[in-house]
């Protein structure tokens, strides 16, 4: 699979912070991922569901590959890396990030006694 350079003096003019976009690129693609991986088990469960046999895998001595099965593999390998997508994101502005709220730190008084 070839590697997809980026031009990262593009990316760190829009983007302003570069570590922040790199976590915030980091975050969103980790998201993306998930949901491809519910999307592809969902589509392959309900295959599944359909084709489901009696006979137990283990009795069978030659696995067969199901077409419906490997044309939905192929499909999710088509398409862009989950990365690609949250740079391309991140780079079109379509992602907001927010930082993350801390209370403040109050300091405690010494005891006298």
């Amino acid at each position: 699979m070839p590697v997809k350079p980026i031009p990262m003096q593009e990316f760190t003019d829009k983007v302003g912070n570069i570590y922040e976009a790199i976590v915030a690129t980091a975050k969103r693609s980790r998201q993306i991922h998930d949901d491809l991986k519910i999307e592809l088990a969902q589509r392959l469960e309900t295959i599944k569901a359909l084709t489901s046999t009696t006979e137990l895998e283990e009795d069978l001595e030659v696995t067969t590959t199901n077409p419906d099965q490997l044309k939905i593999s192929l499909e999710f390998e088509q398409r862009p890396k989950p990365t690609e997508t949250a740079l391309q994101e991140m780079a079109d502005k379509t992602v907001t990030f927010r930082y993350k709220e801390t209370a403040p730190v109050v300091p405690k008084e010494p005891e006298t006694e």
